[in-house]
């Protein structure tokens, strides 16, 4: 089915009755999960909590055709335990972040390795269009996808960075060998309400040191440009290109690229914070990454990002401000999780 603009905003029903979503229990699966159950889609979430939250999919816990499945994509017959059938299966359980190290590499690699295998075969079996979540590569700016050939295999940021190229050529090479419809989006600095605020990244960490009292951090002289995206122009996005049938990577990222500084401004007006800016040396722990190219998707796909980065902002933070405490094991999904965020 060819994508339609109004889909992505669910003023359509979606073009798939089952749909599987890796790592569902995160910041960019919980509004998907919500967006495609809003659509009449049923939706088996998958996650094994290590990096998501059951909070973020607590809300969906009793909705007809929601079904929270708490397991790892890397598990030994696992595949078996998706029985499915389903008509997309979009991968989420991936490294996404740039922000830091991962705190668990062995888990990144084998997700970026098995985890996308079982996802992969899962979609073959039943036929299903699959969607990867993937990435832009860290390191210097340059083209999206263009990392040295000579890379160092054991630099600071290569665990996610290896995760990310081998799963995205396990994708490519499942479509060119076995002629699977699969695809790749590659999501840059998505943020919204239900973001995690833990992990060090922009905006994130700004919004929870002003609601803290905190002094506001940026690194450097505060010149670095974030090009945001706000989540809900992120997931229309993620499903337009899900609804199409492209192989070809499609960049998803914010038109706008307001300064490290500019956002601090903002996020400690609209927190009303009497938080200094404070700025501090640039110790390369968030490395600078390449900048979305988004005409394919536009284009082919006929996306175009609607939340400018203020009002995404303003949206972010008043929901931040009066979230409740995570809820109860009565929600009917475990309340349980742990420190670390990817795509999930």
């Amino acid at each position: 089915m060819m994508p339609t603009a109004a889909f992505s905003r669910g003023e359509s029903r979606a073009p798939w009755d089952r749909v599987l979503v890796t790592g569902g229990a995160g910041f960019l699966g919980s509004h998907l999960c919500t967006r495609l159950l809003d659509a009449g889609a049923e939706v088996d979430c998958l996650d094994n909590l290590s990096t998501g939250r059951a909070e973020k999919v607590a809300h969906l816990a009793g909705r007809p055709g929601f079904r929270f499945l708490e397991r790892d994509v890397c598990e030994p017959g696992c595949a078996d335990a998706l029985r499915g059938p389903y008509d997309l299966v979009l991968h989420l359980a991936g490294p996404g972040t740039l922000a830091a190290r991962p705190r668990q590499p062995v888990d990144v690699l084998d997700t970026g390795s098995l985890g996308t295998r079982t996802a992969l075969a899962v979609a073959e079996r039943d036929g299903a269009r699959f969607l990867l979540a993937s990435s832009p590569p860290a390191g210097p700016a340059g083209p999206v996808g263009d990392v040295p050939d000579d890379a160092d295999p054991v630099r600071p940021h290569s665990v996610r960075a290896e995760a990310v190229r081998f799963a995205e050529a396990l994708v490519a090479a499942h479509a060119g060998a076995h002629g699977s419809n699969a695809g790749i989006v590659r999501l840059f600095t998505g943020y919204g309400p239900g973001m995690r605020t833990d992990c060090g990244g922009t905006p994130g960490a700004l919004i929870e040191q002003a609601l803290a009292g905190r002094p506001v951090t940026v690194p450097g002289d505060g010149s670095r440009t974030h090009p945001l995206c706000y989540v809900d122009d992120m997931v229309d996005g993620v499903l337009l290109v899900a609804a199409g049938s492209s192989v070809r990577p499609v960049d998803l990222g914010g038109d706008e690229e307001p300064t490290a500084a500019e956002i601090a401004r903002r996020v400690i007006e609209l927190t009303g914070s009497r938080s200094p800016l404070r700025f501090v040396e640039d110790t390369g722990d968030e490395p600078v990454g390449p900048r979305p190219v988004t005409g394919f998707a536009r284009e082919i796909f006929g996306w175009l990002p609607r939340v400018t980065w203020q009002e995404g902002l303003e949206r972010t933070v008043a929901a931040l401000r009066d979230r409740p405490d995570p809820l109860p094991e009565a929600t009917g999904v475990p309340a349980k999780g742990r420190t670390g965020e990817w795509w999930t």
